[in-house]
């Protein structure tokens, strides 16, 4: 009898032991690995104890003038995140061709070229060269009106910022065939259920939407504090 004990604790001592170690090496509810769209659209520690999401569509106005303002500080956006403890993601779709009054085509165009660069693991070289070719192309002069003004713009010119970092045949042929279009689409349709338009922040338990072309870097770090405060 003893015996059959003794066996029975060893037993249940084990299979304490190997629920401890499932548990140890299983992802915590709540935790970020559980959350990310796509560990490619981040920046930042994987772990952090703070979470950024910026919901975006690259022919947004307000969009870029808040992510412009980021790429335009770089360094110091990096060493922000770092010192903070943030991890960063970027849920980009074609948010504004989906579900848009309008139906721009070139929102999908963009998101098109950038998802193709996302997939060769070139994302932030795409999307960060991207920001500032249209900031600087339309909206840091045209301001809202340059929205009209991007009707006019084709794949082409997507693709162009795809050649300047590098891509090539397999970036093209992708474009081409609209590759990741269900991929866009369904991050498309979440966006419509989680963000108030475009853009729409969430950082830790802070929400936000929207941000003005004439605000800079120092109008970031307010939306930064306050996800930190939250």
């Amino acid at each position: 009898m003893k015996k059959v004990l003794r066996i029975g604790g060893i037993i249940a001592v084990i299979a304490v032991l190997i629920a401890a170690i499932a548990f140890s090496m299983a992802p915590k509810e709540g935790s970020n690995a559980d959350k990310v769209w796509d560990t490619q659209m981040t920046t930042g520690n994987p772990n952090a104890k703070n979470y950024f999401i910026i919901y975006s569509d690259l022919v947004c106005p307000y969009c870029i003038a808040f992510e412009n303002a980021i790429v335009e500080h770089e360094e110091e956006f990096q060493k922000y995140i770092k010192e903070n403890d943030v991890l960063v993601e970027v849920r980009l779709s074609d948010f504004l061709y989906e579900y848009g009054e309008t139906r721009p085509e070139h929102s999908r165009y963009s998101a098109i070229a950038t998802y193709c660069a996302k997939n060769e693991g070139k994302f932030w070289d795409y999307y960060n060269l991207a920001v500032t070719t249209i900031w600087n192309d339309y909206f840091k002069d045209l301001g809202k009106s340059a929205f009209k003004s991007m009707a006019k713009v084709g794949q082409e010119y997507w693709t162009e910022i795809g050649h300047q970092v590098g891509l090539g045949e397999t970036f093209d042929s992708c474009v081409e065939n609209q590759e990741p279009l269900d991929e866009i689409k369904q991050n498309a349709e979440k966006s419509a259920r989680l963000a108030d338009g475009m853009p729409y922040f969430k950082f830790n338990n802070y929400t936000s939407s929207g941000f003005d072309l004439s605000w800079g870097w120092e109008y970031v770090k307010m939306y930064f504090q306050a996800g930190l405060n939250s």
